[in-house]
């Protein structure tokens, strides 16, 4: 089987499973981040430096590991692209953090959040200027805001920050290419969405902000949520699969009970949502609910969208109660718990056994870890997760 051949025989599994079909066999997609540089013996400082380490590790992973699927590239922080623009949001491995651990979000106590709560209304009037010039410059060390003076390192900032955007991008989709010619692996997404409700939690009242506001001005939440949908909608189908064969990705963070209230889910996080996700599904595009946390309480809620529009993946919920509920409607994937990773790989294959044997027999289910696979995961344990589901998982 020639390469070419090998990619199509993957992406037809992969995509004949996201429509909740059967294919030949369970399709394998692991989100694999630090454990791809791991594996390729490069620290997660040298991969978050330097992308052509990640990149690397990446093609070294896919040649080695019988996948269908992954992720371009889950060390997707490159320190070249946050310090060109100054960005304080991040912690990076080497310098803010040891070299091998992975990058992190910094979110700033409350009193300093990079959105003040009485600030709603100008981000209502505006979006997307309200980011640009409000926002980024409280983000950035770099950038001034408007009215200030303009000074060369401003000018310089949006000047490497925009020439390094267009190289990494560039080199992601490279690599997406490459994933195909060299190795005959799917490049797992493309395209990317979040909820607006947590655009707010993440980077602009913070968790700890957004939580009051609920309680204290829900009518200016679900404003802003309202506003700033058109914009999310359009970044999605504008960085979706332009042939609309494998999903955009969704990552879901902290709008699900009990980090919300169900009223508020309700209410703001899913009436702002929903549409946005219907809207996707009429121009053919399927989204990858990735649920991190435990999204339980929501299931049913998740039923009301059309049959086949996502793909329902489980980090800490329960896999099988998922199937229960969704499985008549939606593809699968996940539902491994991480911690599994670093025992024993004996363990690995009875936990897969048992999702294969409750969840997967009819189809409709892609095998991959709960959560983001990082350097904590065992190379033996990863690899018993890639022998079980193709020695049991076949139809």
């Amino acid at each position: 089987m020639t390469t070419e051949e090998l990619y199509q025989s993957r992406l037809k599994r992969y995509i004949t499973t996201m429509k909740n079909g059967k294919p030949d066999m369970i399709p394998i997609r692991p989100f694999v981040a630090e454990f791809a540089s791991q594996y390729a013996g490069y620290t997660a400082q040298q991969a978050t430096h330097d992308y052509r380490y990640a990149v690397k590790a990446y093609l070294k992973c896919a040649r080695d590991f019988d996948w269908d699927a992954i992720p371009a590239n889950m060390i997707y922080c490159w320190t070249g692209l946050v310090q060109a623009i100054g960005l304080t949001y991040y912690g990076i491995p080497g310098i803010d953090l040891p070299p091998q651990v992975g990058f992190q979000y910094k979110e700033p106590p409350e009193e300093k959040a990079f959105m003040p709560p009485e600030d709603y209304d100008l981000l209502i009037s505006d979006p997307t200027g309200y980011l640009f010039n409000v926002w980024l410059p409280r983000v950035s060390n770099d950038i001034q805001r408007p009215g200030q003076p303009i000074s060369e390192r401003h000018n310089l900032a949006l000047l490497k920050g925009g020439m390094a955007m267009t190289e990494y991008f560039s080199v992601l989709g490279n690599l997406a290419q490459s994933l195909r010619t060299e190795c005959g692996t799917v490049s797992a997404i493309c395209g990317i969405l979040k909820a607006p409700l947590d655009i707010l939690a993440d980077k602009l009242r913070g968790y700890y902000g957004l939580a009051n506001d609920l309680c204290y001005q829900p009518k200016k939440v679900l404003e802003a949520c309202e506003a700033m949908m058109p914009h999310l909608m359009q970044v999605a189908l504008d960085s979706a699969d332009p042939q609309k064969q494998v999903p955009i990705g969704f990552w879901m963070h902290r709008s699900c009970v009990p980090l919300i209230s169900l009223d508020h889910f309700q209410n703001i996080f899913w009436p702002t949502l929903k549409p946005i996700v219907e809207e996707i599904w009429k121009h053919g595009n399927q989204v990858l609910f990735y649920a991190e946390g435990n999204w339980d309480r929501h299931l049913e809620t998740f039923r009301e969208l059309p049959a086949g529009s996502v793909v329902y993946h489980v980090d800490r919920g329960d896999i099988f109660l998922a199937h229960q509920i969704l499985g008549d409607k939606f593809c699968l994937s996940g539902g491994i718990p991480n911690d599994l990773f670093h025992r024993e790989p004996e363990e690995v294959k009875d936990y897969c056994k048992k999702v294969i044997d409750g969840v997967a027999r009819d189809g409709g289910y892609i095998m991959d870890a709960g959560a983001i696979i990082q350097n904590d995961a065992r190379v033996d344990c990863i690899q018993a997760l890639t022998e079980i589901t193709r020695e049991y998982g076949q139809y």
